[in-house]
């Protein structure tokens, strides 16, 4: 029987140079979709999952992150005297939802190196990787449905889409067959990170979300740089899927890519028109404001 996945790990170390010039100031984690940081929302899925343990992998200039997830005793102490202590609850809920501790990654060595961090923080256990430029909205949360299919199968789970063919070249391409009985499920036996032309076997791309077996920390030491001169986590979950095969899930819900400035804005107006303060107002301003399009 598996494991039961109480940890997590969000790797947002990177230097997040496509969100230039604000990411010199400000941690491209740390922009607002409406009124909460984009790592929130990693967190809150993580909990939502049944996560209790997550490690956030940080870098220098990112200690917002941590206050972030800290109390704050100068709001508390300014809400409360104006008779807002609801609103002090909210914020310490924020700060409640799972165990979140923090390690640097002294070296940005990719995203296989961010991983590898996280070692002794895994131990023995199956843990979630939530990539920390990838935001899901979805019904059942991204995380959830992976870590569910960690259970069904036993195997290490990634969570995919499908890409257009002009952008299959970015990403990651998998060797994957249908799984019977499912629709969304598949056996993949190999992958390749940013495939050239001939070394795409399906458009079915790692989007943001795994699930793996701490066999993989055996593997990234021996995992020599790849793409971009980085090591990268792709290649040593190739050696897992040529092994012992892993399983992709084509996740429900809606993946923004947030280290881009076009899915920082899809993902504002998508969650402004859902908002309980703004909704109504909001999408009564992009009616108008389709207009002059």
């Amino acid at each position: 029987m598996s494991k039961q996945i109480t940890k997590a790990i969000i790797p947002a170390a990177g230097l997040g140079t496509r969100m230039l010039p604000i990411a010199r100031a400000v941690p491209k984690e740390m922009l607002p979709i409406v009124d909460r940081p984009a790592i929130s929302y990693l967190v809150e899925e993580a909990a939502d999952s049944g996560i209790t343990d997550i490690l956030i992998i940080t870098g220098r200039g990112k200690g917002a992150m941590e206050d972030y997830f800290d109390y704050n005793p100068e709001y508390d102490a300014a809400l409360r005297a104006k008779g807002r202590d609801a609103m002090v609850e909210e914020m310490h809920a924020i700060c409640n939802r799972a165990n979140v501790t923090f390690i640097r990654q002294k070296e940005a060595r990719g995203l296989g190196h961010a991983v590898a961090c996280a070692r002794t923080f895994v131990g023995d256990d199956p843990f979630a990787v939530l990539y920390g430029d990838d935001v899901i909205f979805s019904e059942v949360p991204a995380t959830r449905q992976l870590m569910d299919a960690y259970t069904r199968y036993g195997r290490c789970v990634a969570g995919v889409k499908p890409v257009s063919a002009e952008l299959i070249s970015r990403y990651c391409s998998l060797k994957a067959e249908p799984i019977a009985g499912s629709d969304r499920d598949w056996f993949v036996t190999d992958m390749v990170e940013k495939p050239r032309p001939e070394q795409v076997w399906t458009n079915l791309a790692i989007l943001g979300r795994v699930v793996l077996s701490p066999e993989i920390f055996d593997i990234l030491d021996h995992t020599a740089p790849g793409a971009g001169g980085e090591i990268q986590l792709t290649d040593a979950m190739r050696v897992l899927a040529q092994r012992d095969g892993m399983t992709a899930v084509d996740f429900e819900g809606t993946r923004f890519d947030l280290g881009s400035k076009l899915g920082l804005m899809c993902a504002n107006v998508t969650r402004a028109a859902e908002h309980p303060e703004i909704a109504e107002e909001f999408k009564q301003f992009l009616r108008e404001f389709a207009k002059t399009l």
